[in-house]
């Protein structure tokens, strides 16, 4: 662990051989931008900013871009961390809307059905959130990237096919409600990687005996690194553009 945070430092005394040899960059992903577009657009700026034509570029754990908050882009070297990273709990802040389902379980597709509320209260929440505790099996969203007989979900979805994804193993090692107000509620998990909030919102709305759908998402924190921590896209860029090339 000393040796990753020694790689999170980031500041105005790097060079591109720093990066070139491996960095592990905290990014608070913008909403609208697919972690691609993050990867991409740092391996750009690291060619405009700093010459550097050629580097390796990955991230530690696919945010949706409806999502927004830590985003681990790892470079050169560091990228032999990629999987340690991912193995990581993360925590997230979730924006649960009660009352309407969609397909993808978030805002990327329309309202498909809509379920009554009013029996839904702050003690029924809380007492529900507290039996997701633990491990369980969870299943997918069909709108996802797991591919079925080799085909990403999400493109058999898209057809209006609905593929059978197989349930996995999750562990839900905290929740806290941390506001709520009929039909939204914000939600804090702390949970295990490959764990799906877009399910855990259809699934909490199933278990209110009514319908849910995931309408934020903020990932806080992965492992002990704190989104607080992370730049911007801007600020990144507007530091390479500010350092010394080599």
């Amino acid at each position: 662990m000393e040796e990753l945070v020694e790689n999170l430092k980031v500041n105005a005394d790097c060079t591109a051989e720093d990066f070139k040899e491996g960095r592990v960059l905290l990014i608070n992903k913008p909403l609208g931008w697919s972690s691609f577009d993050v990867v991409n657009k740092i391996r750009i700026s690291f060619r405009q900013h700093l010459g550097i034509k050629k580097i390796k570029v990955g991230h530690a754990g696919t945010l949706d871009p409806l999502a927004t908050g830590l985003l681990l882009i790892c470079t050169g070297k560091a990228t032999k961390q990629i999987d340690r990273l991912m193995g990581m709990d993360k925590e997230y802040v979730a924006e649960v809307t009660f009352g309407a389902t969609t397909p993808s379980y978030d805002l990327e597709t329309e309202v498909d059905a809509t379920f009554d509320t009013t029996h839904i209260d702050r003690a029924l929440l809380e007492e529900n959130l507290a039996g997701f505790l633990g491990k369980q099996l969870q299943a997918p969203p069909v709108f996802s990237a797991i591919k079925k007989d080799g085909r990403k979900s999400y493109e058999l979805a898209r057809k209006g096919k609905t593929p059978e994804l197989e349930k996995r193993e999750v562990h839900f090692l905290e929740l806290e409600l941390l506001h709520f107000e009929p039909p939204k509620a914000r939600v804090r998990l702390l949970c295990s990687k490959g764990t799906y909030i877009r399910s855990f919102a259809h699934d909490l709305g199933r278990a209110l005996n009514s319908g849910a759908h995931l309408s934020a998402l903020e990932r806080s924190a992965i492992g002990p690194i704190r989104n607080e921590d992370a730049l911007s896209v801007d600020d990144f860029i507007k530091l390479l553009a500010e350092l010394q090339t080599i």
